[in-house]
């Protein structure tokens, strides 16, 4: 429901229907406010997301290009989002969460807390040094809105079975893949 009309569109008494719930209150006895029940569904699929990022880290050789650091940023979300099957909503639903001002650091907060994220940007920082920093923090921005957009709207396609460019997960992936990887190895212009 977050995913289709908003969280804030979503009253705490819809989400307890929805869950068959006859208490309109069961939101707030569960979760306390609606923040903490999107904080909670943010961590539940942070921990298989984590999980697969440090198995990836764990499969690099001993000098991972900026291929292999993007491979790990980007296979982490959408090996997730594929396994949760059609029609899936964490991709929407994130970036409802990355589109609103006020649910916006929720997100933030939760990536910024793993040591999986920060070791795939430092891997990427060292490729990327002789970047200007406004460069490369702008670049950087771009590949988040890349992957947010990107996954969700691939995740809308099928879940309306309209046609998309690349037929599964991963191929999307792919495709994002070697999108990132040009965006931060583009030359820079003066």
């Amino acid at each position: 429901m977050f995913a289709e009309r908003g969280v804030h569109e979503v009253s705490n008494r819809q989400i307890s229907e929805a869950a068959g719930q006859g208490n309109n209150t069961a939101v707030g006895y569960h979760f306390g406010t609606k923040t903490d029940l999107v904080r909670e569904i943010v961590r539940k699929h942070a921990v298989p997301v984590e999980e697969r990022r440090r198995e990836l880290i764990a499969e690099l050789g001993a000098d991972p290009s900026v291929r292999d650091w993007v491979t790990v940023l980007v296979r982490s979300a959408t090996d997730h989002m594929s396994s949760l099957g059609p029609p899936s909503w964490l991709a929407r639903f994130s970036a409802q969460l990355m589109y609103d001002p006020l649910l916006r650091d929720i997100q933030l907060q939760e990536s910024l807390n793993s040591p999986t994220l920060q070791r795939v940007v430092e891997g990427l920082g060292e490729h990327l040094a002789d970047l200007p920093p406004a460069v490369r923090m702008e670049r950087g921005d771009m590949a988040r809105h890349l992957i947010i957009q990107m996954t969700a709207e691939f995740e809308r396609a099928q879940a309306e079975g309209t046609p998309t460019a690349r037929a599964t997960w991963q191929e999307m992936a792919d495709g994002l893949i070697d999108g990132i990887v040009g965006l931060l190895t583009a030359p820079v212009s003066s």
